[in-house]
C-alpha cells in the first residue's frame, strides 16, 4: 500500500476498497489487512472513518518533519546503544521488581498495560503506556539511582519507543504479541518470581531488538 501511494497510483484522498475486497485481492485473512490499516494509520498514511472507509491522509507539512525526526533518531547506533542499556537496566530492574514492589505500583503497572490495550484496540501506537509500563517496574525497585537513570533517559526512550512500535507494527499480529509479553512480565512480578520475571524481560527486550536490526 505504501509502494502504491509512492508510485502516485494512490493519491491523498482517495477511499480504499474495503477490508473483505482487500483481502480478497491479496488472498490473505482479513485481521492483517485491519492490523495493516491500523498501522498505516498509527503512521499517518491512512484515515479511518468510521462508518464512512479508509482513505490516504493528506500529510502536513509538520507531519513531514516528525517523520524525519523519527527517522534520525532511528540511527542504528543510537537504537543498538539504547536497547543495550535496556537490557543492562530493565532485566534486573525486573527481578528486584518481583520482589520490592508494592500495591500501589502493582496497580500502576495494571493502569499501564489497561491504557496499552486501550491503544492497541483503538489502532494507536502506544507507546506512552509502555513507558509508564516500564517506569513503575523501575520504581518498584525502590532504587533511587535506578530511577534517576531512567528518567535521564526518558526522553530519547520515549522517542525510540514510538519510532519502534511503527517499524514492530508492520508485522501482523504484533501488537498483541507486544501486550502479551508484558502481561508475561507484569505477572511473574505480581507473584514473585524474580527469575521468571528477568527471564521474561530479557525475550521482550531480546524480540524488540532482533526486529529492528532487520
Amino acid at each position: 500500500m505504501k509502494q502504491l501511494i509512492a508510485e502516485g497510483v494512490l493519491n491523498p484522498g482517495d477511499k480504499l476498497i474495503s477490508e473483505k475486497e482487500l483481502a480478497e485481492k491479496l488472498q490473505v485473512g482479513r485481521s492483517a489487512v485491519r492490523e495493516a490499516f491500523r498501522a498505516l494509520e498509527a503512521m499517518g498514511i491512512l484515515e479511518i472513518r468510521p462508518g464512512g472507509g479508509t482513505f490516504v491522509r493528506r500529510v502536513e507539512p509538520q507531519e513531514l518533519i516528525d517523520v524525519l525526526s523519527l527517522v534520525l533518531i532511528m540511527n542504528r547506533d543510537t537504537t543498538e546503544e539504547l536497547m543495550e542499556l535496556r537490557k543492562i537496566l530493565e532485566v534486573e530492574s525486573a527481578g528486584l521488581a518481583a520482589l520490592r514492589h508494592t500495591p500501589e505500583e502493582l496497580a500502576q503497572m495494571e493502569e499501564a498495560l489497561a491504557q496499552m490495550e486501550a491503544d492497541i484496540n483503538a489502532g494507536e501506537l502506544g507507546e506512552k503506556a509502555d513507558w509508564k509500563f516500564h517506569y513503575a517496574i523501575a520504581e518498584a525497585t525502590h532504587n533511587s539511582l535506578l530511577v534517576e537513570l531512567m528518567n535521564t533517559i526518558a526522553g530519547t526512550m520515549q522517542r525510540v519507543l514510538r519510532a519502534a512500535r511503527m517499524q514492530l507494527y508492520m508485522t501482523p499480529g504484533t501488537p498483541q504479541r507486544l501486550l502479551n509479553e508484558h502481561k508475561a512480565i507484569f505477572q511473574a512480578i505480581k507473584e514473585g518470581r524474580d527469575q521468571d520475571a528477568r527471564r521474561a524481560m530479557f525475550e521482550h527486550l531480546d524480540k524488540v531488538e532482533k526486529v529492528l536490526r532487520i
